[in-house]
């Protein structure tokens, strides 16, 4: 089979596309043919791994998937695709079976997804595709929206709620705003750049504040809830006043503050919610796999609008 592999850290030059072995699975696994999976930003901190080694995310991290060099080769996180053949004690899942999900195991991060196939546990974290998206859609929704349904939850989001969700065009922040306003109910300001006001909009946010004007003090008000969906690492001068911009017992979070855990039962619910037509997952642009250092390039210049996929025929 044809896989993405990487054997040392660095730039998206170090990836390259190889022919590799096809996983057999085990008792209680399934082989599944990847039609599609994404590039997320946290693939491009793995790859390069951009943490300092001495920091302790940078230790831990060292730790949980090798200090000098991936221990698996095969990256990526997030797949759709078709069930290939099951092992002899699987009972979830049938071959010919449409599903999504992704690589993450309990407490360990796992990839492989930049490949042909892939086997995985059967109660790991994959479910029944929604029927009605194409695979590259279904393959921009576990990461981004498992991340912001874990947060606005870990907030305590409520219906009516006034909420600011900052970096509200990225995969985590349009996922955000749309389970925020269409899912829990809530009165959601987005702040983007100048381009992507239009596309927050559209997600269903009540406002939108554009970070680069100088004015963004005038559009502020008091909130709930402020999510940060682009974490610690960036700033602006909109993102400190939304630290002051709470109401009394209002709660500010950062996608940096835990990681969230993996949970089948948000797969099931986001199934239902695209079916249902209540979300929609946005996809920026799509790579075919042997354009996967090019799709690296583009998700680390920071001006993805929602997901990058990449299509495995």
């Amino acid at each position: 089979m044809e896989a993405v592999i990487c054997t040392k850290y660095g730039s998206p030059d170090v990836l390259r596309l190889e022919t590799v072995t096809r996983p057999i699975p085990k008792p209680n696994e399934v082989l599944i043919k990847i039609h599609a999976t994404s590039v997320t930003a946290s693939d491009c901190i793995i790859r390069g791994f951009k943490l300092s080694r001495w920091s302790p995310m940078g230790f831990m991290m060292g730790l949980m998937i090798g200090f000098t060099k991936p221990r698996n080769p095969i990256l990526g996180m997030v797949l759709a695709g078709d069930i290939e053949a099951v092992g002899e004690n699987v009972q979830r899942f049938k071959p010919g079976d449409s599903v999504y999900g992704s690589t993450f195991k309990p407490n360990q991060i796992r990839f492989g997804a930049y490949a042909e196939y892939i086997a995985l546990a059967e109660n790991g974290f994959i479910a029944p595709k929604p029927s009605n998206v194409s695979y590259e859609v279904a393959a921009a929704i576990p990461y981004g929206v498992n991340i912001a349904l874990h947060f606005l939850r870990q907030g305590g989001i409520q219906r009516g709620q006034q909420v600011l969700i900052y970096g509200a065009s990225g995969a985590i922040g349009t996922a955000a705003v749309q389970l925020a306003s269409r899912h829990f109910g809530a009165q959601v300001t987005g702040v983007c750049s100048t381009r992507n006001l239009d596309l927050v909009k559209s997600l269903g946010a009540n406002h939108v504040i554009d970070y680069t004007d100088e004015n963004f003090r005038d559009h502020l008000e008091r909130y709930d809830f402020v999510l940060d969906a682009v974490g610690k690492s960036k700033s602006s001068k909109l993102k400190e006043q939304a630290h002051g911009a709470l109401k009394p017992n209002g709660k500010y979070i950062s996608i940096d503050d835990g990681r969230p855990g993996e949970k089948l039962e948000n797969l099931v619910l986001l199934k239902e919610l695209v079916e249902a037509g209540h979300f929609n997952p946005v996809i920026d642009r799509c790579y075919p796999l042997q354009q996967m250092a090019e799709a690296h390039r583009y998700v680390e210049t920071g001006h993805k609008k929602g997901n990058v996929v990449i299509t495995i025929p």
